[in-house]
C-alpha cells in the first residue's frame, strides 16, 4: 500500500487518521472493558426494547456441541453477532444498532481514538468475539481515500478475520445499487472541505449528484444532539423531483429516525449511513429481516 492516500475522519483532532505505508503496525491495546458491554449472551439476558421497556431476550439459534458436563444442554447462539468499529467519538452506532435491529442479533462495537492503522487490529478482536460481519462504520472516513483504497481496506480486514468485512461506504455503493440510484441529492453534516472529500467520492464512484449541501456542524457534539427534524428540514429543502434517491450522510447523526416519513414526503428512497450498514450486514449474512422504520431500503435484498 506504499503511497497510498491518507484516510480522514470528520472532525479533525482524536479522529484524524492516517495509513502509513505498511498499514500492519501495532499498538492497538484494548482490554475486555473497551468492548461492548453486551458481548455477553445468554437465555435471561435483558435489553431495551423500542417502547421503552425490557423483555427476556429467548429467539437463539442453536449452534455447535457442548462437550463435558455441558453436554447435555442445548447450546444458546444469538442469530448473528455484528462487529462495528468506529470512532471514539461515534454515540450513535451502538445506540441506534441496539434499538433498531432485531432482538436476537447482537452489535458488539471497537471504538478508537484513531481508526487507522489499528483497523488491523481491532478486525481480529471483533472475530475474537466471534462476530459474523465486521463493519468499519465512520462514512468520512471510508469514503476520503477513494474507492480502490476503500477497497484495499476492505480486504485487508477480510484477511484478518476470515469473514464478510464492509465500509459505511461499500454499504451506501451496496444500497445505491440495489435501488438501481445514480441520481442523488447529498446532505452532510460536516464543513465544505469534508464535505467535499465525500462528494469526490461519490463522483469518482458514478454518481449523479443533483444537488448537495453541507450543513456545517462543528463536531460530534452538535452531530449527536442536531435532533431529526433538522435532516428532515435540510432534505426538503433540496427535493428534486429527478432525484432517484436522497443520501443523508454520517454514522453519528439522528437521520435513521426520519426516514420513513421523508420518504412518504419525497416519494423517494431515503439512504442514511447507519440504516444502509445495518441492512448490508444483515443482508451478507443471509438475514432477510424487513425492519420497521427503516424504510424502502429493507424491502430489498442485496443485489448482486
Amino acid at each position: 500500500m506504499s503511497g497510498a492516500k491518507p484516510l480522514t475522519a470528520p472532525g479533525g483532532g482524536r479522529d484524524t487518521v492516517d495509513i502509513p505505508r505498511d498499514f500492519s503496525t501495532a499498538g492497538l491495546q484494548l482490554k475486555n472493558r473497551d468492548l461492548a458491554p453486551n458481548s455477553n449472551s445468554g437465555l435471561n439476558y435483558e435489553r431495551p426494547c423500542r417502547d421503552g421497556q425490557s423483555e427476556i431476550r429467548r429467539r437463539y439459534k442453536s449452534a455447535g456441541a457442548l462437550q463435558g458436563a455441558a453436554m447435555k444442554y442445548e447450546p444458546i447462539r444469538p442469530r448473528a453477532r455484528i462487529g462495528f468499529i468506529i470512532p471514539s467519538s461515534n454515540r450513535m452506532v451502538e445506540e441506534q444498532a441496539w434499538r433498531l435491529l432485531p432482538h436476537d442479533i447482537i452489535p458488539h462495537k471497537v471504538p478508537l481514538d484513531q481508526l487507522l492503522p489499528r483497523i488491523e487490529q481491532a478486525t481480529a478482536l471483533l472475530a475474537d468475539s466471534d462476530c459474523d460481519v465486521m463493519v468499519l462504520q465512520c462514512t468520512g472516513t471510508s469514503m476520503s481515500g477513494g474507492v480502490a483504497m476503500e477497497a484495499q481496506v476492505l480486504a485487508a480486514m477480510e484477511k484478518v478475520s476470515g469473514r464478510p468485512a464492509l465500509s459505511a461506504a461499500s454499504s451506501l455503493v451496496s444500497a445505491f445499487t440495489t435501488l438501481k440510484a445514480r441520481k442523488m441529492v447529498f446532505i452532510s453534516e460536516t464543513r465544505q472541505d469534508e464535505h467535499e472529500q465525500k462528494l469526490k467520492f461519490l463522483h469518482e464512484a458514478g454518481y449523479n449528484i443533483l444537488a448537495d449541501r453541507a450543513v456545517g456542524l462543528s463536531g460530534s457534539t452538535e452531530y449527536c444532539s442536531a435532533p431529526p427534524q433538522l435532516w428532515f428540514d435540510e432534505a426538503m429543502k433540496l427535493r428534486r423531483d429527478d432525484a432517484d434517491l436522497y443520501f443523508i450522510s454520517c454514522a453519528n447523526i439522528r437521520s435513521i429516525d426520519i426516514i420513513e416519513d421523508l420518504e412518504r414526503a419525497l416519494g423517494r428512497p431515503v439512504v442514511t449511513s447507519n440504516q444502509a450498514a445495518f441492512w448490508c450486514a444483515l443482508r451478507r449474512i443471509g438475514i432477510t429481516d424487513r425492519l420497521p422504520g427503516l424504510g424502502r431500503l429493507f424491502d430489498e435484498d442485496i443485489a448482486a
